[in-house]
């Protein structure tokens, strides 16, 4: 388990794991160690019979700001290392039990995304949403390219996931992307009590009903694998390479 990860419980909440991801010098950008940690963490939580819900958390101002752009140009020159990457987003996808998220501050790439797996979503009104795909010369994940049409149409999709664009909080809510705007310092205490609301429901009902909405994984799981395999090709192109290492050369 990397240190940037972290596993919480709380006797006030009995039930519910958090996982937090906290780097919050580089504003939880995630690394491949980090997704490997989270994947582990939530197929552990699925197996464990005392975890009934799991938060996924930020810190203060920065939920995500996306993929550790040292690690894509890593891939980019060569190496392509995405097991932890795919495990991770395959334990979103499969994962058995009710699964929710705060958001506050900085919510980029995977930051976004990661919440179209989640069954309750809160955010603060500072959280901006963006997903610079095309910016970073790469192609949505997660099953996005699936997901977010289906959930908030053509257009908005469009403006989303290949244009782009910012969606404020207020925008995210009305496109069903996220379930209400809390305040900052009530955030996390709002998300845990909406976990124990979930688990203090019947659970078999509570577990069947969940599997309904939420439907067959399949082709979640197959859209994940097909937006990955382009998603690597992108990070070895031309115009990826000269973007990331534009980039880190800024940094230095």
């Amino acid at each position: 388990m990397t240190q940037d990860i972290t596993l919480e419980r709380f006797e006030t909440h009995p039930g519910i794991l958090v996982i937090r991801m906290n780097r919050p010098a580089k504003k939880n950008a995630i690394t491949r160690e980090m997704y490997g940690a989270m994947a582990v963490a939530l197929a552990d939580a699925n197996d464990d019979a005392s975890v009934e819900a799991v938060a996924l958390f930020g810190v203060p101002g920065s939920f995500s700001a996306g993929n550790d752009i040292a690690d894509f140009l890593t891939m980019a020159e060569g190496e392509d290392e995405t097991r932890n990457i795919k495990a991770f987003l395959h334990q979103l996808a499969t994962f058995d039990k009710p699964l929710l998220s705060g958001a506050d501050g900085i919510a980029v790439g995977i930051g976004t995304t990661i919440h179209l797996h989640c069954d309750l979503t809160f955010a603060t009104a500072r959280t901006t949403f963006r997903t610079p795909f095309t910016d970073l010369a790469v192609v949505p994940e997660a099953a996005s390219s699936l997901i977010v049409p289906r959930l908030m149409g053509h257009q908005r999709a469009f403006a989303l996931l290949v244009a782009g664009l910012p969606f404020t909080a207020e925008e995210a809510r009305e496109a069903g992307l996220i379930w209400k705007i809390v305040d900052e310092a009530a955030l996390e205490q709002t998300v845990l009590d909406a976990a124990s609301h979930l688990i203090n429901r019947p659970r078999e009902a509570l577990r069947l009903s969940r599997q309904l909405l939420r439907g067959s994984g399949h082709k979640v799981l197959d859209r994940m694998d097909e937006e990955m395999k382009i998603f690597v090709e992108r990070l070895k192109s031309d115009e990826a390479r000269a973007l990331y290492k534009a980039f880190l050369e800024k940094k230095r």
